[in-house]
């Protein structure tokens, strides 16, 4: 018996180990080929983006070339309809969609996701289809060109830019600040309601844009009206004679 296991060790050769390892390790390298995760990609397609509509989808290219045997690139065909990320709870969401010619990061579901998708609720595969690239979710833009309207959170305050316009709509909306609050604007600001309430003192026309004030309807004091010194309610008038006449009632 020791003779016979000495003969099979001895059959055991440095090549052989090396041989059997390489074929493994083709074997294994083959499986994780089938194994996707994540990859770059183009949008080159989307729907329903910057809508307040359900999220819509988009269409992909990858933009890392597959290879053949002989080392040639072969690019990816497009990938159609996966859905893209909104971050989103609930009925509250930041809509901040993809646009066509995006460079992002698109994640691959381990199963198939299309029944999930469709039905919107925990539901059987719809294929027994694994890794597959039509099971793709486009997370978010990785390979950008710098923003023109952008939020900026930094350490030393947080600036909202934007070269077109910015609106704000609720019920209600305050602002607050516990010193003060500044609005410039290159031409008109214009405020419009029933009524206006101004809680403070008043200054016009002490600025670069200062200038005359116009007022269309009647004009209430409940006191003075103060002009160049001179009271509305107090002043005096010159009479015929070179006298005084009484302040105005």
């Amino acid at each position: 018996m020791a003779t016979s296991g000495n003969a099979a060790a001895s059959g055991i050769t440095p090549g052989a180990v090396a041989g059997e390892y390489e074929r493994q390790r083709r074997v294994v390298a083959q499986l994780l080929t089938r194994l996707r995760t994540t990859y770059l990609a183009k949008v080159v397609a989307v729907s329903n983006a910057g809508t307040v509509a359900s999220i819509g989808t988009v269409d992909v290219q990858p933009i890392v070339g597959q290879l053949d045997n002989a080392g040639n690139v072969i690019a990816h065909g497009t990938i159609h309809g996966i859905p893209y990320l909104r971050v989103q709870g609930g009925a509250n969401a930041v809509i901040l969609d993809p646009q066509v010619g995006d460079i992002g990061l698109v994640a691959v579901c381990d199963r198939d996701s299309s029944a999930a998708r469709s039905n919107r609720e925990a539901s059987a595969p719809g294929s027994l289809r694994k890794f597959d690239m039509s099971d793709s979710v486009y997370t978010f833009s990785v390979l950008s060109d710098p923003p023109r309207q952008y939020v900026v959170l930094a350490a030393d305050g947080i600036d909202i830019v934007s070269p077109a316009r910015i609106r704000m709509a609720a019920p209600t909306i305050i602002l607050q600040a516990d010193n003060e609050i500044g609005i410039t604007a290159g031409s008109q600001i214009t405020n419009s309601a029933p009524a206006i309430a101004l809680d403070g003192a008043l200054t016009q026309g002490d600025g670069a844009h200062g200038g005359d004030a116009h007022i269309a309807g009647t004009l209430t004091a409940d006191r003075d009206v103060i002009a160049a010194g001179t009271s509305l309610h107090d002043h005096d008038h010159r009479d015929s004679q070179g006298g005084t006449t009484s302040p105005p009632l």
